[in-house]
């Protein structure tokens, strides 16, 4: 990351996994600080899996839930995924996940019978500056709530230094740099195997796999129509501007085709960079700078 080679690795645990803030060197005490009351405030503010979170209330009660200015991007992004994947990717799947067994307690063990989620329109009557809700629902912004997150705390890193890679348990935004960075892509079957190597000189790289979260005959990637689990595709990674878009899209994956929505962005000539994955070990990728597939 300097010329010197000299790096200074933060590694901490945060929302449900292990932070990796990689710098030339530390950073200061207030940054830390912002970095760990940022962290919490969205915890608290969109966790459904403490009691005491803003998603907690929306649970439990019809109303007018304001937005913090920040988070209003995260709200919109999701309203636009609702639609690019025709309701696959919604904030409404709660209530699913929870059915299944991915619940606060992490019980793990699927009712016999999971429900499928809300349509939007059914149960958000607005969501500018506030959501406002016709009913009690259970929200999850897993989908893309972790890139939005590394998306923030990137935000602090930068008032500090240029050069920074901020990477939450996967999901990574890399500072603009002359040499780009390599990163390995996770074998979807083997944690400790890489399936490729892409090259980064800036922006974000965010994945998303079905051998996470694996329970039953369930894994945490559902779709919130049919309430079941998504099975044709094994792993995901895209690369955009941002990890809060790349992380989405990594979802929106597994269930609409990369050519649906490519249309929709602009960000080069493919629209987006990703990779793909299938259960029947076919493979989709765009012309990724450095991309190496090792299959």
């Amino acid at each position: 990351m300097t010329p010197s080679g000299a790096v200074h690795d933060w590694v901490f645990d945060a929302i449900g996994t292990r932070w990796t803030v990689t710098t030339p060197s530390p950073l200061p005490s207030p940054v830390v600080d912002e970095v760990r009351a940022e962290i919490d405030r969205i915890d608290r503010a969109w966790s459904r899996f403490r009691d005491d979170s803003a998603v907690a209330d929306m649970s439990r009660a019809a109303g007018r839930y304001p937005i913090e200015q920040s988070d209003q991007p995260l709200v919109d992004w999701y309203r636009r995924l609702y639609r690019l994947t025709r309701g696959a990717v919604s904030p409404l799947v709660g209530q699913t996940l929870a059915d299944a067994g991915y619940d606060a307690d992490y019980s793990l063990r699927p009712a016999a019978q999971v429900s499928a989620a809300p349509a939007w329109d059914e149960v958000i009557a607005g969501h500018e500056g506030a959501l406002e809700l016709r009913e009690p629902v259970l929200l999850d912004v897993g989908a893309a709530g972790k890139g939005f997150a590394a998306d923030r705390v990137a935000e602090i890193v930068t008032r500090a230094t240029g050069d920074f890679v901020v990477d939450a348990g996967g999901d990574m935004v890399v500072s603009p740099r002359a040499r780009p960075l390599r990163v390995a892509l996770e074998h979807p079957m083997d944690p400790a195997k890489a399936i490729g190597v892409v090259t980064l000189d800036g922006g974000a790289i965010c994945a998303s796999a079905a051998n996470r979260r694996v329970w039953a005959d369930w894994h945490h990637i559902v779709d919130p129509r049919s309430a079941s689990p998504a099975w044709e595709v094994l792993a995901t990674w895209v690369i955009a501007p941002s990890a809060m878009e790349a992380d989405g899209l990594a979802t929106a994956l597994f269930f609409t085709p990369a050519a649906f929505l490519r249309g929709d962005f602009d960000h080069h000539a493919e629209g987006f960079h990703h990779v793909t994955i299938r259960r029947n070990g076919s493979v989709e990728h765009t012309a990724i700078p450095g991309l190496e597939l090792f299959l």
